[in-house]
């Protein structure tokens, strides 16, 4: 059993290793034929890139001979030039020797011309240079004149006209409102029976509303109105205030109308401050660092005339002016601007303190550190003093144009707010007065007194001596009243 099992297995064996070695035929079998492939693709490959090289060559080959063909064509062309240069200095050689001789000939006959000159004028070549050059400068001074005083003239009329084209330029984009000021505003109180509760028992509310505002109140047929009369513009715009909300309200009474005419003076305070911002924003200005105490008052002077002329309205007309021709000159627009705007900027004060508007203007900006500009800008548009930079002379020049164009003022209007301006002054200028109102068309003053510092004799003394004062120093037609008013209030609060 054991030797039939070892039959099989050499039998199994033997089969095995004639199908090993018969896979190993077919595997050399393969691999001879896989490297007979590859020989022939390498040889292919080989062949392949001899061709290509060999094209490469002739291509290489051919560009070099092209570039000899070019050399020698530049070489023979610069040979060429060469040989046309050497020629060219030949001759040129050849005309330096001919100029040359020429020149000697030329300087041989100057000198024997100037030998016969001397010897028949009997001066030297010096002297005759000397008297030639004394004539021709004579001659030329003449010329030199003549030329100087038309480069002068024709410089002035170039001035002359770059002047009026900046002028024209200024006022053709920028053109302001007429003058439209009045002494007068009529309010509307609704029905005829308001008027009786603003006059109040004995006149009460009237008189009280006519000594706190400062105002006239005229009362009469008119239906639903009355009319308020003031030369200050400001204190008249408080009054109508006042009054509107006297009659929405209802209540009229002394108590009432003081404490109705502080709100509205403390919110017309405010309003100008705002007012005065929204001015230098639309200006362009909100970088400037103006003062609030000069921002309030650029408020103030939308509620200030000159001739007839809004304080506010003719700034911002120079203010705009004096922008655009200062960029038109190549100075600094926001600065003339600023400067147009500050320029009157007194104005708003002279209701307030004595003096002209053009010293109040410039202390207040050097009080609070304004540019050099805007300084001489103040004074030079009055002439005080001459106009030191481009801005301020701009500056000047809009004010003209502002001030002078048609409809811009009105003289009549602005001398008798100066005479009721001049007697409110005159009536303020006791240190025991409080207060003075112009009234009924500068035909009335009320002085209104300290009553620890006056008494009733004193009030009549004070009358006289302001009428007399005002007849001195102020002309006007007719008769003005002084009435002069001594109070004495006590108030006392009961607390619950």
């Amino acid at each position: 059993m054991d030797e039939a099992k070892y039959e099989i297995f050499v039998e199994q064996a033997k089969a095995k290793a004639k199908a090993i070695e018969h896979e190993a035929e077919i595997l050399l079998e393969n691999t001879k034929t896989k490297v007979k492939e590859m020989e022939l693709q390498a040889q292919n490959e080989f062949e392949k890139q001899k061709l290509d090289l060999e094209k490469e060559y002739e291509n290489k080959l051919n560009e070099i001979l092209k570039k000899e063909e070019e050399i020698e064509k530049l070489v023979e062309k610069q040979l060429e030039e060469s040989q046309k240069l050497e020629n060219e200095r030949k001759d040129f050689e050849k005309e330096k020797t001919v100029i040359q001789k020429l020149k000697d000939t030329y300087n041989q006959k100057i000198k024997i011309l100037q030998e016969k000159l001397e010897n028949v004028a009997g001066l030297t070549k010096n002297e005759a240079k000397e008297i030639l050059l004394n004539s021709v400068k004579e001659d030329l001074k003449e010329d030199v004149a003549h030329l100087t005083r038309k480069i002068i003239k024709e410089a002035e009329n170039d001035a002359k006209k770059k002047a009026n084209f900046i002028i024209a330029q200024a006022t053709t984009r920028y053109a302001g409102d007429f003058a439209g000021e009045r002494l007068i505003n009529v309010v509307a109180i609704g029905d005829d029976e308001m008027k009786g509760r603003i006059i109040g028992k004995e006149g009460k509310n009237i008189k009280t509303l006519e000594m706190v505002t400062g105002c006239d109140i005229i009362i009469d047929d008119t239906p639903g109105a009355i009319t308020v009369s003031s030369f200050n513009i400001y204190r008249r715009q408080i009054a109508v205030e006042t009054i509107k909300r006297l009659v929405e309200d209802g209540r009229i009474q002394p108590a009432r109308i003081e404490e109705v005419y502080q709100k509205v003076t403390e919110e017309f305070e405010e309003k100008v401050l705002r007012e005065g911002e929204d001015i230098i924003v639309d200006l362009g200005l909100a970088g400037a660092k103006i003062h609030p105490e000069i921002v309030k008052l650029i408020g103030r002077l939308k509620y200030r005339a000159s001739y007839g002329q809004n304080a506010l309205a003719h700034s911002l007309e120079v203010a705009h002016l004096a922008g655009i021709m200062a960029a038109e000159m190549g100075g600094d627009e926001l600065l003339a601007k600023r400067a147009g705007l500050l320029h009157d900027i007194g104005k708003a004060l002279t209701h307030d303190f004595g003096g002209d508007h053009v010293t109040l203007g410039y202390d207040l900006c050097k009080r609070y550190k304004e540019p050099e500009v805007v300084l001489n800008a103040i004074k030079a548009h009055h002439g005080h003093e001459e106009a030191k930079s481009v801005e301020a002379a701009a500056v000047c020049a809009a004010d003209a144009l502002s001030a002078a164009r048609p409809g811009a003022r009105r003289e009549v209007l602005e001398a008798f707010l100066k005479r009721v301006e001049s007697i409110e002054n005159i009536a303020t200028s006791y240190p025991e007065v409080i207060n003075a109102y112009a009234l009924n068309a500068g035909r009335e003053v009320r002085v209104i007194v300290e009553a620890d510092l006056v008494n009733d004799d004193e009030a009549v003394l004070l009358s006289r001596e302001i009428a007399k004062r005002i007849e001195q120093e102020v002309s006007f037609p007719g008769e003005i009243k002084v009435t002069v008013i001594r109070e004495k209030r006590a108030v006392s609060i009961a607390a619950a």
